[in-house]
């Protein structure tokens, strides 16, 4: 059967074999204090098959493919990568029936495959991204969708032209935790958003992406002219391969491993569409070591008042030289309360201020004379009542998932259900330009050092 007509008869089986993913939530009233469960809905068993490979089976590609693979109904056919190393721990892993290869285009050109997951270092994304939906495959791409702005725009272009289906893998917008947030910031649990402060910090070598490199590393294991592709030509060098992150050429820095995570969370739940003011601030203080991208980072971004949310601030850190060990908050502050964000739980703190403003303390109360502050409290008993001079109580509720719960599978099982029955993607090429777009800004407010001005309606550098 033709590659589109197969996708057309697996998506035609939807109403009987479609997979259910982070669903409305149940039982979730609770008093204050207490922990408040959140179920995701069961899943049903798929009756045809998706057949999927891996192009890019580094860290993230096996751990993507081996989640896939959990959901009922996946098949893996087929990986590439660069380093033949990862195409023999995929065949020992999945199996030695796996067609693997050097060249991902020899995947796009099999009839057998039906999606692909991208996991490939951050300059190849747009490429392989445009080249699979042309050949009418189905995309999970990891984050950041594309290393550069305007290549976002002909990602968006092309999933837009080919009606294709591609999902961008921040996995956490398909949580049941994230849901339920959305939820309760749109229901005014913290009033009025004013201020969201994130921090990622860490004080490991792993932590600041200095990867394991295996001992046969060399020109025979891996292809190192098409690693490349179109940065600058140079000798073999298998730090650039392996630590890829470290190196403006092929990666996109702290902001594009780490900041998009967080603006796309936060997109998610206010519905905002982006900020308009970028400004980006670092250094490279520990890891000196031929990277040439900062480990400390700190970005404030403005964003202004519109339909979805008020104007509000953004303020994110990344310190891979935190002696203090590393750590890491991300908090949604509100005039009456707080959202302090988890991975998979979250905890909102209310703290609503009375309407009376109190007098004494630290206060010019204090310097008035006795007959005047004998007058002072007669009139202000008599302007507020006893309920509006009551100290209003703090409030806290823990929400989180099940123990084991996968927000990964989650988004993993949200694609499959968009291939099967066309239900729009969580995350789909313009959501993640809208994501990538304000972390990709933050590398040039700081390599440029100037404040950027963006456009979030048409996702551009003014």
């Amino acid at each position: 059967m033709a590659n589109n007509s197969r996708r057309k008869f697996i998506r035609d089986l939807g109403s009987t074999a479609a997979l259910i993913g982070a669903a409305p939530l149940a039982g979730l009233a609770a008093e204050p204090g207490r922990r408040v469960l959140l179920h995701p809905e069961k899943r049903v068993s798929a009756n045809d098959k998706i057949r999927i490979a891996g192009i890019g089976m580094g860290i993230m590609g096996f751990g993507d493919v081996s989640c896939a693979l959990k959901v009922p109904g996946v098949e893996l056919v087929a990986v590439a990568d660069l380093y033949d190393g990862h195409l023999d721990k995929a065949k020992s892993v999945y199996g030695n029936h796996l067609y693997t290869t050097r060249d991902y285009r020899e995947i796009l050109e099999r009839k057998d495959v039906d999606a692909v997951i991208i996991a490939t270092p951050d300059h190849w994304h747009d490429t392989q991204s445009i080249a699979a939906l042309e050949k009418g495959k189905a995309v999970y791409c990891e984050k950041p969708m594309t290393q550069q702005i305007e290549e976002g725009h002909k990602v968006i272009a092309t999933q837009q032209r080919t009606k294709g289906i591609l999902q961008v893998g921040s996995q956490r917008v398909s949580s049941v935790a994230m849901a339920e947030a959305r939820r309760r910031y749109q229901a005014g649990d913290i009033g009025r958003l004013n201020l969201v402060e994130a921090k990622i910090d860490r004080h490991s070598a792993l932590g600041a992406w200095q990867y394991s490199i295996p001992t046969d590393a060399s020109p025979k294991t891996i292809d190192w002219d098409t690693f490349l592709k179109d940065t600058a030509k140079m000798p073999f060098d298998p730090v650039r391969f392996f630590r890829w992150r470290n190196y403006q050429a092929y990666g996109t820095g702290v902001p594009g491993d780490l900041f998009v995570h967080l603006i796309t969370g936060l997109h998610f739940i206010t519905g905002s569409k982006g900020p308009n003011r970028i400004f980006a601030s670092g250094n490279l203080v520990q890891w000196q070591d031929g990277r040439d991208v900062p480990d400390l980072m700190v970005a404030i971004f403005e964003y202004p008042e519109t339909p979805e949310h008020p104007a509000f601030q953004m303020q994110l850190r990344v310190n891979f030289a935190d002696g203090g060990g590393g750590g890491e908050y991300t908090r949604l502050i509100g005039t009456e309360g707080v959202m302090e964000m988890g991975w998979n739980d979250f905890t909102i703190k209310q703290h609503r201020l009375p309407k009376a403003p109190g007098y004494g303390g630290w206060d010019t109360y204090n310097t008035f004379t006795q007959s005047e502050q004998e007058a002072f409290v007669k009139n202000y008993m008599s302007k507020y009542s006893e309920a509006d001079r009551a100290q209003a109580k703090s409030e806290e509720i823990k929400y989180h998932s099940p123990a084991g719960y996968d927000d990964r599978l989650d988004h993993f099982t949200n694609f499959f259900e968009s291939i099967r029955n066309g239900k729009p993607m969580v995350e789909d090429a313009t959501f993640g330009l809208r994501a990538a777009g304000p972390a990709l800004a933050v590398n040039e407010s700081y390599f440029k050092k100037k404040l950027i001005q963006w456009d979030p309606e048409k996702m551009k550098i003014k």
